[in-house]
Order: C-alpha cells, then sequence, then structure tokens
C-alpha cells in the first residue's frame, strides 16, 4: 500500500491513540538547542488591551518613548509615501545609508539597517556566535543580550554589575567583563547608557577596555540613548574607535530620541567586512518605505532632534530631584528613563499604578523585583504621576 499501513497512516495523521499532543513542549523538543528554554522578550503589559480600558487617559512611563513624537519633517515623510504602499521599498535603504554616512562620517558600505537595533542585535549573535562559543555582558544589561546569546546556542558569562554604592550603581564593571573573556569568548555585548540602569561610562574607561579585548573578539556597543546624554557628561561612544577598532560595532535606534519607535528602524556601523557577512542573514525589505522616509527626514531636522533632547533632560532632572526628595533611591541616568528603587512593596505598587492609569515598567525579569523603571514624560505628564504616586504610597 503506497504510504504505508493504515495503522501507521492514522499515527501520523493525528487520528491514532499514540498520536502525541502538539503543544508548545512537543515542538520546544524539537527546537534548536538555543530555543529550548528560551522565555520570549517580556514587554511588562500587553498595552494594547490597557489603552482600549482606559482610552486616551493613560499614561504610558514604561516603554522609554519620546512623548513629543517624531519631527514633523518626519511626519510630512510619511504623509507622502501613502500613494507608495503598493511597492516595496528600496531593498538597500540607499537614501538612508548615506544620510546617516554623512551625520556620522563614515562610508555606506559601514552601515547595516535593521528593524529596529533588537532585530540587529540578536542576527550579531546567529552570524558570530554559536554552540560552543561564549558571549560576555553585564548582569543588569539590556535583556535583548542574554536572548541573542541563548537562541545562538552560544554561552553566556555574565560579569557582575558595580555595587549600589559605586558611582554608577549596578552599571557596566568594564573590568569584570573583560575578566571574563574567555579563548571561547566570540562576542561581547556593552550598553552605554544602560537599559534598564541609565548608567553610563566615559570614553577613557573604553579606549582601556578595548585595549584588554583580544582582536578576535567582536565587541557590539548599544548606543540606543546615546543621543540623549548630556555633552558634559563624557557618555563613551564606539563611533570615534571604528577606525582603529575593527573589531567594535555600533548600533543605534531611531525609536528613542528620533521618536520614532511605531516605525521599528535601527542600524548598524562597524567595519565593511563584518557588513557584508550580516548582509547574508539579512531579511529583505527589512525596513518599510515609509519608515526609510522618516528617518531620513528626522536626520535633517537637527533643531528637533536638539529640542526634545534638551526637554528630555530638563524632565529628567526635575523628576529625579522630586523623586529624590521623596526619599526614594534614584540612579544616575543619561537616558529618557531613571530607575528608581520602592522596595518589597514594588510589585504591588506597580499593580496599583496599573488600576490608577499609570503604567511603568516592573524590573522583575532583569532580576531587580523591588525597583520600578520610569520612563520621563512631559512636564504635565510627569506632574500626573506624581500625583498618583503619592495617592498610592499613602
Amino acid at each position: 500500500m503506497i504510504g504505508g499501513s493504515p495503522a501507521s497512516t492514522q499515527e501520523r495523521g493525528g487520528t491514532h491513540a499514540k498520536c502525541p499532543a502538539y503543544d508548545e513542549a512537543w515542538f520546544e523538543s524539537r527546537a534548536t538547542a538555543g530555543l529550548q528554554g528560551l522565555h520570549a522578550y517580556d514587554p511588562g503589559h500587553d498595552l494594547v488591551a490597557l489603552r482600549r480600558r482606559f482610552d486616551a487617559h493613560l499614561l504610558e512611563l514604561g516603554s522609554n518613548e519620546n512623548p513629543y513624537g517624531p519631527s514633523p519633517a518626519a511626519r510630512a515623510a510619511v504623509v507622502g509615501q501613502m500613494d507608495a504602499l503598493h511597492r516595496y521599498p528600496d531593498p538597500l535603504g540607499a537614501d538612508l545609508k548615506r544620510a546617516l554616512a554623512v551625520t556620522h562620517g563614515v562610508d555606506t558600505t559601514q552601515i547595516l539597517l535593521g528593524n529596529g537595533s533588537h532585530e540587529l542585535l540578536m542576527q550579531l549573535a546567529q552570524a558570530f556566535a554559536g554552540p560552543g562559543c561564549d558571549v560576555v555582558f553585564s548582569r543588569y544589561g539590556f535583556a535583548v543580550f542574554a536572548l541573542a546569546t541563548r537562541a545562538s546556542g552560544a554561552t553566556m558569562r555574565i560579569a557582575e554589575a558595580l555595587p549600589l554604592t559605586a558611582a554608577m550603581p549596578l552599571g557596566h564593571d568594564l573590568d569584570a567583563i573583560a575578566a571574563a573573556i574567555t579563548p571561547a569568548t566570540r562576542l561581547v555585548y556593552l550598553a552605554n547608557p544602560n537599559n534598564p540602569t541609565g548608567t553610563w561610562f566615559d570614553q577613557g574607561a573604553l579606549v582601556a577596555f578595548m585595549a584588554r579585548v583580544p582582536p578576535d573578539v567582536i565587541v557590539v556597543m548599544d548606543e540606543a540613548y546615546a543621543e540623549m546624554t548630556d555633552a558634559d557628561a563624557d557618555a563613551a561612544s564606539a563611533l570615534p574607535l571604528l577606525r582603529t577598532h575593527p573589531n567594535l560595532v555600533m548600533t543605534r535606534t531611531f525609536s528613542k530620541a528620533y521618536g520614532l519607535a511605531g516605525l521599528r528602524v535601527g542600524y548598524l556601523i562597524g567595519a565593511p567586512g563584518l557588513v557584508a557577512v550580516m548582509e547574508r542573514i539579512r531579511e529583505s525589505f527589512n525596513v518599510n518605505g515609509p519608515a526609510l522616509a522618516a528617518c531620513e527626514a528626522a536626520l535633517g531636522d537637527a533643531g528637533y532632534l536638539r529640542w526634545a533632547c534638551a526637554r528630555n533632560a530638563e524632565q529628567r532632572a526635575a523628576l529625579t530631584d522630586v523623586l529624590r526628595a521623596r526619599g526614594l533611591a534614584v540612579l544616575p541616568s543619561q537616558t529618557n528613563f531613571v530607575l528608581v528603587e520602592f522596595g518589597a512593596q514594588a510589585a504591588a505598587l506597580e499593580i496599583a499604578l496599573v488600576e490608577c492609569d499609570v503604567v511603568l515598567r516592573p524590573m522583575g525579569g532583569y532580576g531587580l523585583p523591588d525597583w520600578l523603571r520610569i520612563t520621563v514624560g512631559t512636564a504635565e505628564e510627569n506632574r500626573r504621576l506624581l500625583a498618583v504616586l503619592d495617592t498610592v504610597l499613602a
């Protein structure tokens, strides 16, 4: 009989008593080793459901978005793309790459575009790590570092963060990260400033760190919040070192300072050879047409970017001062959020705030259950937050 006996046909067709249950566990057992036991990225809340529940009253301070929105030029660029939605976008993103090259003083061959920097961080591990390899990053570093490492099948080497008594509490300990590098290490992930702590390290520290890194280890510097740093903070950037350190890579995003989180665009700048290898796994048309146009326009509106970042710096300082005046521990930050310690009541407090239409980011998934991350809002949003917080804490 073609196709086997009736019994075997029934077993494979799903009607036999011995047929397995095709549940998550069944599929996980057939997944790659890196995916087994891996948990999906946790966004913190079902924000769509909360928006429906609270309508326009929901105060969203949990996702580190720019409350001022994108540049008017970026908005106009999106509208200008409406008549071209039936066309595929430029698969190379050439115009945006040229604009980025001018902005950062690099060659277009050094740039790779991504569906957010999240995609690029994942692809770096996919391309350059794997079973038998080590990936090093700091405890309390960006959650995607662990996701990317485990999905690739590589081994995580987590360096302990700086103590709470340090100048940058819970921030990157670059000495510990360097010491964690082994002969099997292929990637090191850094974030500056770091999410979720908001802490940073300076350019001199980065130069000293790179001098300790073997030349065959790729160092990835996630700079998602770089545009928001104060000039006098001297927050390090990989950009000035790329020419002398071809094993150094920088990732940035348009989701934060540029206010384009809904369009999901990130980019990587590194050695042309690294970019060429990563192009082999880049999904075709991974950045859509309206997004390409909006990001190019946003780059051309430097005045709006400066204005939005200045407003963020003002409100970040004001919010930090007011929270500390209430006796709360607030970590130093050069981002558009602050990490605040609420103690054992943090989880219950976060739930109570949601019932009052205010969304913050719980930190249990980062191993910081006593802390909440608060996005810096507008002056009015911050006043509303503080009023609700005082009511709930009373």
